[in-house]
C-alpha cells in the first residue's frame, strides 16, 4: 500500500468528523423507527420459532415492548419482553462515520457499503433475537410451559452476552476493519 500523504489523512479526519455529526443528528431522528422495525421483525421470527403469537408491540422512549402469548396453550397468558433499542443502536452513528471516513481507501464502494450495512443489520438482528430467545425461554420454563433445560438457557445466555458485550461494543471497528481489509485499494 502506498504511503499516505498528510492531505489524505486530513481529508479522512475531516470526513469522519463531519459525517459523525451529520449521522448523529440524522440518527436521533430515525432511531426509534429503526428500533421498532428491527424489534418487530426479530419478534416475528422468534414467535414462529417458539410457537408464540405477538399480542402487542408498544414503543416508549428508548424501548420497544413486545407482548407474546402462547396461543396453543392459553391465550390469557401474556409475556412482556422489553427491548431497549439504545442498547444495540448507540454505536450506529460512529459506525456510519467510520464507514464514510474509509471512502478514499476502498474500491467497489457501492458493494462495500451495501455489505457493511447488511452486516450492521445482521448484528442488530442477532442482538434482538438472542435477547428475546433468552428471555422467552427463561419465562416459559419458569411457567412450566416448556421443558426445563439448563443447557438451553446457558446457550441463549452465552449467545446474548457475547453479542451484547463483544460484538455490539466493537461493531464500528469490526465493520470498519472488514471494509478496509475486504475492499482496500
Amino acid at each position: 500500500m502506498a504511503k499516505l500523504s498528510l492531505n489524505q489523512i486530513l481529508k479522512t479526519v475531516l470526513i469522519f468528523i463531519i459525517s459523525y455529526f451529520v449521522f448523529l443528528i440524522l440518527w436521533i431522528q430515525v432511531k426509534d423507527y429503526y428500533g421498532y422495525g428491527m424489534t418487530l421483525t426479530a419478534s416475528r421470527v422468534i414467535a414462529g420459532i417458539k410457537a408464540l403469537e405477538i399480542d402487542a408491540v408498544d414503543q416508549d422512549d428508548e424501548r420497544v415492548q413486545v407482548t407474546f402469548t402462547p396461543y396453543k396453550i392459553n391465550r390469557d397468558i401474556l409475556i412482556d419482553i422489553p427491548v431497549k433499542t439504545n442498547t444495540y443502536t448507540f454505536n450506529s452513528p460512529l459506525t456510519l462515520a467510520i464507514m464514510s471516513s474509509l471512502f478514499l481507501f476502498i474500491r467497489k464502494r457501492l458493494r462495500a457499503y451495501g455489505e457493511a450495512l447488511l452486516l450492521l443489520l445482521i448484528v442488530h438482528m442477532l442482538f434482538i433475537t438472542t435477547f428475546e430467545m433468552k428471555e422467552l425461554t427463561t419465562v416459559l420454563m419458569n411457567m412450566k410451559l416448556q421443558t426445563v433445560s439448563q443447557s438451553r438457557i446457558f446457550i441463549y445466555q452465552f449467545l446474548w452476552s457475547f453479542t451484547d458485550n463483544m460484538v455490539i461494543r466493537f461493531e464500528p471497528f469490526l465493520i470498519g476493519f472488514y471494509l478496509f481489509v475486504r475492499f482496500r485499494k
